[in-house]
């Protein structure tokens, strides 16, 4: 496989981000970017949208109780009156 260079400019909060990170995982800058243009190539060839990634944890960790959308107002009302009554 050849490389060839290809040249971005980046802004200096970027670049200083980049330095940060390469220190930190102990990787070149080089290898940051590829791994970058990797992932971002293969999230947008995958199509997928955040609700369809997040639809098997959608209700995983219910309460058991289907109506705690409709009635928040008055069980906010009544913790809020016990909390005055504990006064």
């Amino acid at each position: 496989m050849t490389s060839q260079v290809t040249t971005a400019r980046l802004s200096a909060e970027t670049r200083n981000r980049l330095l940060v990170l390469s220190r930190l995982k102990g990787k070149t800058k080089s290898d940051i970017i590829k791994e970058s243009i990797d992932m971002y190539y293969e999230r947008e060839e995958s199509g997928i949208d955040s609700y369809t990634l997040g639809l098997p944890y959608f209700g995983k960790y219910g309460s058991g109780q289907g109506e705690l959308s409709t009635t928040y107002k008055e069980r906010l009302r009544e913790k809020l009156r016990a909390r005055q009554n504990s006064y």
